[in-house]
């Protein structure tokens, strides 16, 4: 039996066959650059986000002779060509640090897909195969958070236009809630996605993205994401059919207090009874000081939504804002159920275009939909060498363009050379050559030590729509 793995050992965090690949190279290559991009997708742009984490606990932890002898016995049992003398000389030469230079576009911001977002080149030429066999760990870091992250910066350009049409843009933050940590495939998935959705938003009921990014982010936890106290259904059919007066009674007893907000699911039963029933404590309500956020969570939203406000509006009434639009008296309504960007604008066109009510009136909860049903493909990343650099059979050095091609995908066509992020005069981005002013690429680590170290504020600033 091995024995036990060193924890996030990067000598097998990679692919299978990356470890054969070290002398498949030409002779006398000296560099490998490579680059990751979006090529397009369902977004036409991508929010960079959650790179930090990758470059903390992967690039930051140097490699030690235990992890060279557990690859070592793992690599010929798997059934690879492992060259230890690689790893070691990494070790003896560079004390375990990875001989590799990165570049990243600030975290937050916005790029048109089809642009590079990060680039990777060793700084050792001995080490020119290391920068292809990152490409796995450093791949999956960049996709999934700056999915997220695009996927919730999307549905906040969508609700903040409802806001800005019919209410108060100031209500923004808390009105996408992400209810998605149980539907994830992990903890350190809940962690990551959770944290990038609160780049855009502060409503989370995921507390794992509160920790890393106040672990990660020097962001101190009253800044970061909040919740409030909610009823769940077996709380709720635990007081039984008869009794769910008495259950909502007991939620305003226990959370209704003064400028405070508690959410309870209320379809358990029959959700148009619920409302009337949530009616008929209109007083212990209003006397409570409290908003009541009621979760009618099943059925078609579009369809019911306008009348469970009918109901609730012929008990609490509603006031028209400036923007002559209804707003509920003492009570909003969350939607967590079945949500994604379709869903959203669906809801809102009915509630604000048709029946006149305002965007104040209703926040959403996203889950699965948020966190877990993207994958790569949703924006096309990938991550190729565009240059390597050569030494000749007569000393020389030159620098050779790397590209793929295929002509039955043209959308595979791959950058060449080596490349940098740059600005047009009019703000928008660009790819180009690397040797050119002005790179909008910043150096991120090199050689073992990190050079940007980035604060929630700073990528919250550069996310903002």
């Amino acid at each position: 039996m091995l024995q036990e793995r060193p924890s996030n050992s990067i000598l097998v965090n990679t692919d299978s066959y990356k470890v054969s690949m070290p002398q498949q190279y030409p002779p006398g290559t000296k560099t490998v650059f490579s680059y990751i991009e979006s090529r397009g997708g369902r977004y036409d742009q991508t929010l960079f986000a959650l790179f930090q984490p990758f470059l903390h606990d992967v690039m930051l932890r140097r490699v030690t002779k235990d992890d060279v002898d557990y690859a070592e016995k793992f690599w010929a049992i798997h059934g690879e060509p492992f060259d230890r003398a690689r790893w070691d000389y990494i070790v003896d030469k560079h004390y375990g640090k990875l001989p590799v230079r990165i570049k990243a576009v600030p975290e937050g911001t916005v790029v048109p897909t089809g642009n590079v977002l990060v680039t990777v080149e060793n700084t050792d030429p001995k080490c020119y195969w290391l920068t292809t066999w990152l490409e796995t760990a450093m791949l999956r870091a960049v996709w999934y958070p700056t999915t997220v992250a695009t996927i919730s910066w999307s549905i906040k350009k969508l609700i903040k236009s409802y806001l800005e049409k019919s209410g108060d843009v100031a209500g923004l933050p808390f009105k996408l809630h992400d209810f998605g940590a149980r539907g994830v495939s992990s903890n350190e998935s809940a962690a990551l996605g959770s944290a990038a959705h609160l780049v855009n938003f502060m409503g989370t009921d995921s507390p794992q993205g509160i920790v890393l990014l106040n672990e990660y982010y020097n962001a101190p936890l009253e800044t970061i994401g909040f919740s409030i106290p909610a009823a769940e259904h077996s709380t709720i059919t635990s007081w039984t059919r008869e009794g769910e007066p008495n259950a909502y009674g007991n939620m305003i007893d226990l959370f209704g207090k003064k400028d405070g907000l508690f959410a309870t699911v209320s379809d358990s039963f029959d959700i148009f009874k619920a409302c009337h029933i949530w009616g008929s404590l209109k007083d212990k309500i209003i006397q409570s000081g409290a908003t009541l956020v009621i979760r009618p969570d099943s059925g078609d939203p579009v369809s019911i939504l306008p009348k469970l406000f009918h109901i609730i509006e012929t008990y609490f009434g509603s006031v028209k804002n400036a923007k002559g639009f209804k707003v509920m008296n003492h009570v909003r309504f969350l939607w967590g159920d079945g949500i994604d960007e379709q869903s959203i604008g669906s809801i809102l066109r009915v509630l604000v275009d048709v029946y006149g009510w305002s965007a104040d009136n209703i926040a959403f909860g996203m889950g699965g939909a948020l966190l877990q049903h993207c994958d790569r493909d949703w924006l096309k990343f990938a991550m190729k060498c565009s240059a390597i650099e050569i030494e000749n059979a007569d000393g020389t050095t030159e620098w050779r363009d790397v590209y793929k091609d295929p002509v039955t995908d043209p959308g595979k066509t791959s950058k060449k050379g080596r490349l940098g992020l740059y600005k047009n005069a009019d703000g928008t981005f660009y790819t180009g050559r690397e040797d050119w002013p002005e790179n909008q690429l910043e150096l991120v680590y090199e050689d073992g030590e990190l050079y940007r170290d980035m604060n929630l504020g700073s990528v919250r600033k550069n996310a903002e729509v």
